[in-house]
């Protein structure tokens, strides 16, 4: 073991702390260890120079992770695959002839009155396996005792767990990402009833030109979205055909209500909102869930990553990708999503030749989307109209350019190929920066990264 002398560092620190004098750069490598992965071979005592130093103290980073995401699990089944779910239309009424009786006239009792309804299936599952192999007897010789090997064992059993949380967290994300993108693809050109662009509407109610960037610390916007919010959570108790994008009468009363915001709009409201308001039952948000983010916190949490969802699906070889800026929040029925049929299970067998036992982890489950249900989203954003690139074998075409446009700086798309781009509307674009002033721009697709395009 090396112990360096550091009396000259504390003698500097002491003046320090005792204000005799100012703040100096203190060189802190010789006292903080920050590791090795293997120890040094000149790890050797400092009397005779020749005994190995042995290991006093083992730590496990054995931390378990329990996840945190929205709780849409549902029951199981053993036998049969087909989810069916069976629903009745509504009946339309006739004429009560009971009021309307004439002399000698007849009335016919005996018609038949087929009700109306429907079946919709749900037959798929996803399934994926986490292997890990232990040995025993080989790994005996780093450990100093029975509890320290079984200590390392339960180590590499927990790592295993935490591997499996954050890929079925992540899967129940993507159950309710894929939601979004349904609800976007599926909105009435005519009116917002399902995705609800927050923004635009205070922009419009208010005269207001509040960008996106910073309306979760506004105030006046917090407080906006929250009654907006709160208004559609007791409009989807109330039977309708607006919030579906199957248009069926559906209402979701309150105790099979879900309501997932994230958490960077949930605490602006609470700094922000709450804060300052004497009487905060009044503004605050429905009771929910909140999640960090809908699909990644991107490398530095931002709210351009955390508040993103981009997905891409592929039918009769033509690839649509979107990608939904600004999210904050959704609210759909126990019925729109969900997952069901989980089955977690491990099988294990055990290699005599090499002497280890091999683990393996095993995850299936249905997850589904039902569009006949209630779900809205709630998202802020500049231009109401999100942008899709449609790829196909010969070109992709990207759709949903507005004629004119206020941004920052950076227009993103997500697109799989950079060639053979058309327009649906000119490559030139009617640019307003924020402080008024009209100018024209180019839309240039990365050349390097597809996924990119500027306003230059």
């Amino acid at each position: 073991m090396e112990v360096k002398q550091i009396y000259q560092l504390v003698n500097s620190v002491t003046s320090e702390v005792l204000g005799r004098t100012d703040l100096v750069a203190e060189d802190l490598t010789n006292v903080v260890d920050v590791g090795t992965e293997i120890v040094n071979a000149a790890a050797v005592d400092n009397y005779v120079k020749s005994l190995v130093n042995h290991i006093g103290k083992v730590i496990f980073v054995n931390r378990p992770y329990s996840g945190k995401v929205p709780s849409v699990l549902m029951d199981g089944w053993e036998f049969g695959s087909v989810l069916e779910k069976v629903t009745a239309e509504i009946p339309a009424a006739t004429e009560n002839e009971g009021w309307e009786l004439t002399n000698g006239e007849e009335y016919k009792q005996d018609i038949f009155y087929k009700p109306t309804v429907s079946a919709k299936f749900f037959n798929s599952r996803v399934t994926f396996e986490v292997p890990i192999s232990i040995t025993e007897r080989q790994v005996k010789e780093s450990f100093s005792s029975a509890a320290q090997l079984n200590g390392f064992i339960s180590m590499i059993y927990a790592a295993v767990e935490k591997s499996m949380t954050i890929k079925t967290d992540a899967l129940v994300m993507r159950t309710i990402n894929n939601m979004i993108c349904e609800t976007f693809a599926n909105e009435p050109q005519n009116g917002e009833a399902r995705a609800i662009n927050l923004l635009a509407m205070y922009n419009a109610k208010f005269g207001k030109e509040l960008t996106a960037a910073a309306a979760i610390y506004d105030a006046d916007f917090v407080r906006f979205a929250s009654y907006v919010i709160a208004l559609y959570a007791d409009r989807l108790g109330t039977i309708s055909t607006l919030f579906n994008v199957g248009g069926k009468e559906r209402f979701t009363s309150g105790d099979r209500l879900h309501i997932v915001l994230l958490s960077e709009f949930a605490k602006a409201a609470q700094t922000y909102l709450y804060s300052d308001t004497f009487h905060n039952e009044f503004v605050k948000l429905p009771q929910a869930e909140t999640v960090p983010y809908w699909q990644g916190s991107g490398k530095g949490y931002s709210f351009s990553d955390t508040a993103t969802v981009k997905t891409s699906k592929t039918v009769d070889s033509v690839t649509t990708t979107t990608e939904i800026n600004g999210i904050l929040g959704v609210m759909f029925d126990r019925d729109a999503l969900g997952v069901c049929n989980l089955n977690r299970r491990v099988t294990s067998s055990y290699n005599a030749k090499a002497e280890f036992f091999n683990n393996f982890y095993k995850f299936d489950a249905g997850y589904f989307n039902d569009t006949n249900e209630n779900f809205v989203v709630f998202y802020i954003a500049t231009d109401t109209t999100p942008i899709t690139v449609t790829k196909s074998e010969s070109h992709a075409t990207i759709s949903g350019m507005p004629s004119s446009v206020t941004v920052d700086s950076v227009l993103k798309l997500t697109a799989t190929a950079a060639e053979n781009y058309t327009f649906e509307t000119a490559p030139t674009l009617a640019y307003t920066t924020k402080d008024g002033n009209a100018v024209t721009v180019s839309f240039v697709i990365d050349a390097e990264d597809a996924t990119k395009a500027t306003l230059e």
